[in-house]
């Protein structure tokens, strides 16, 4: 074992470690903190729920797992959260972030959410999410962690501690000579998170050789992609260019979306445009204590073989004048118990290939379905690879509300047909 990743959500687990099965390194994913020996791989990726857990909740678990991979013997640790830094203004990235230091007895770490290929990228400590500014982009409309301040300096140092500093393109720019001498400055300065710019995938690559020695990073997943190198220059790797090998299968399929994203509403549209099947989750319904989910496996006996979607997707306004009714809390939980009571009804349907769009979503059905492990496979679009039930002929795609193409859903099972 080389890398212990903590990740703060499951849709992010299977991001980052879809970097990894990329660049070679076999990985597998567990959920929730270990509680036994971890499974055999050069990578471990343990998926938290803990992105919009309280604040204490979320430290304990991350340094419980942080814990448990220490003992397994990695090498280097790495904290895991969105490219879109997702998070409220009380947390949980710092308090995260500077428990996980602590517990390392480590000084000084970088912070750095870029994932270009997917359109995030970090110029001057600012979070673009393709051509706008993070606070201007769809993530201000987030249901649960509304991101309105583009400014990461700013955010993360909101939520620390210790200082927060900026290593800016200039540095990264001219190389790993530049970035060190750029990191030893700022830690001269008593700056304990490093802020880094990264407009390109090249940057990922001269920051991942910059933090060689780092007992921690923390960053989106496009760190990852850097990061195999780095280990293979070390001796420590072989790359493994099977690493994403699975079994795939055909059978019945589903699609279920908790997510409100603009990506995932732009899916959702293209699904049903299409005239393929899909049954939209009634929130009220749900509150009134109706037998939704129920009337929902009805519907999908009635569809025959063809793969259905389940989504409780809706625009904004819809979404906060539900939370205005309901709370915010209760109307999260009202969706996640509905949509993981299906994903059971859909298993006991044969159904074996369930793409499952949002991070909350994804934690919910994951825990209801008893998945304890994830084997790494394909990737299907940047960020989003299927997975493999561990000794299960059961295959997941869990899909951050924000990442894939217009026509994930199709695409997705089109793969494994």
């Amino acid at each position: 074992m080389i890398l212990g990743v903590i990740a703060d959500d499951f849709t992010g687990a299977t991001d980052v470690a879809s970097m990894l099965v990329r660049a070679g390194m076999r990985t597998v994913l567990v959920m929730g903190v270990p509680t036994g020996p971890l499974p055999d791989a050069e990578a471990i990726v343990v998926a938290l729920k803990s992105r919009t857990a309280p604040v204490d909740e979320a430290v304990a678990d991350s340094v419980a797992a942080l814990h448990c991979l220490q003992a397994a013997g990695a090498r280097q640790f790495y904290f895991k959260y969105c490219s879109t830094f997702d998070s409220t203004p009380d947390g949980n990235i710092g308090p995260v972030a500077e428990a996980l230091l602590n517990a390392l007895g480590s000084e000084f770490t970088v912070a750095c959410p870029a994932l270009p290929e997917n359109g995030r990228t970090v110029y001057r400590g600012h979070l673009f999410v393709g051509d706008q500014l993070l606070s201007d982009s769809g993530m201000r409309h987030h249901p649960l962690t509304p991101m309105t301040d583009a400014n990461l300096v700013r955010v993360l140092q909101a939520q620390c501690h210790g200082k927060v500093g900026l290593a800016g393109h200039e540095a990264v720019s001219e190389g790993v000579q530049a970035l060190q001498e750029r990191f030893q400055a700022l830690q001269e300065e008593d700056v304990r998170f490093a802020i880094v710019d990264a407009v390109d995938t090249a940057a990922l690559h001269t920051l991942a050789l910059s933090c060689a020695d780092l007992p921690l990073v923390t960053a989106g997943s496009g760190l990852a992609l850097g990061l195999p190198a780095v280990y293979q220059a070390k001796g420590w790797l072989q790359p493994d260019r099977h690493a994403a090998r699975l079994t795939l299968a055909g059978g019945p399929a589903a699609v279920l979306s908790g997510s409100c994203s603009q990506a995932t509403q732009a899916q959702v549209a293209d699904w049903l445009l299409a005239g393929r099947p899909g049954f939209q989750v009634d929130v009220r319904a749900l509150a009134a204590g109706e037998p939704h989910a129920q009337h929902i496996l009805q519907w999908v006996d009635s569809q025959g073989e063809a793969a259905v979607l389940v989504y409780a997707t809706a625009h904004p306004a819809e979404v906060q004048s539900i939370q205005a009714e309901l709370g915010v809390q209760r109307a999260g939980q009202l969706v996640e118990e509905c949509l993981s009571q299906v994903a059971l009804g859909l298993m006991d349907r044969g159904v074996r290939r369930l793409v499952v769009a949002g991070g909350e979503t994804s934690g919910a059905v994951v825990q209801a379905l008893g998945v304890q492990t994830l084997r790494i496979g394909p990737t299907i679009d940047p960020g989003v690879p299927w997975t493999q039930a561990e000794g299960r002929e059961l295959l997941l795609a869990l899909k951050s509300g924000n990442f894939g193409g217009t026509g994930f859903f199709a695409k997705a099972l089109a793969l494994t047909e």
